[in-house]
């Protein structure tokens, strides 16, 4: 089930990331060609990281410590939030995600990555996030039509280049949900729902 769900999400985000190419450049595609696996996979990772970084950058600082409460749902509704992350949580697990699901490239991240889980202020965890990003493009720069599917170490179950770059796209899509749903609380519209 879990497999065939990834594949639904990457091809269904994959065919989204097309689209969204194409409408950039002016035209998608020729039905038929081949594209570089490198450029569907980081158009589709840029398209995520445009939603999560706006999102993260829409939060104000003095709401990064937001998380939601039993006080802000309708009297009589109980659920559990004692494991509910904070606004910052969801920033910087998305960090630490895209270093995680990026690892199988081998390049030396810049930064020290146990430390992206101590942030709890706005400018850091962006740098974070945005630090994150630029690794992920550069590991999915070495993909080729040779490797793409070829196995790595397994992350997460998965063992290509591709499907852990498309888990990592529909990863971060879960959360920048959540990332909304936060901002919607406070009264801030989301970026990309702005548009």
């Amino acid at each position: 089930m879990r497999i065939g769900t990834l594949v639904l999400a990457v091809a269904v985000l994959s065919m989204s990331g097309v689209e969204m190419r194409g409408q950039m450049s002016g035209s998608p595609p020729a039905v038929g060609a081949k594209e570089d696996p490198a450029k569907a996979m980081d158009g589709l990772l840029s398209m995520m990281e445009s939603e999560v970084v706006g999102a993260a950058k829409a939060m104000p600082a003095e709401k990064y410590s937001f998380a939601p409460a039993q006080g802000i749902f309708a009297a009589g509704q109980t659920t559990e939030f004692d494991k509910v992350r904070t606004f910052v949580g969801q920033v910087t697990h998305l960090a630490e995600a895209n270093y995680f699901f990026f690892g199988w490239s081998g390049i030396k991240p810049d930064r020290d990555l146990k430390a992206i889980g101590s942030i709890t202020t706005k400018d850091e965890a962006v740098a974070a996030l945005e630090g994150s990003f630029v690794y992920a493009h550069k590991a999915i720069a070495t993909i080729t039509p040779e490797n793409a599917f070829v196995s790595v170490k397994p992350v997460d179950g998965l063992t290509t280049r591709t499907t852990i770059a498309g888990f990592a796209a529909a990863h971060g899509f879960d959360h920048y949900g959540q990332m909304v749903e936060y901002l919607r609380m406070n009264g801030i519209v989301p970026p990309a729902s702005a548009k």
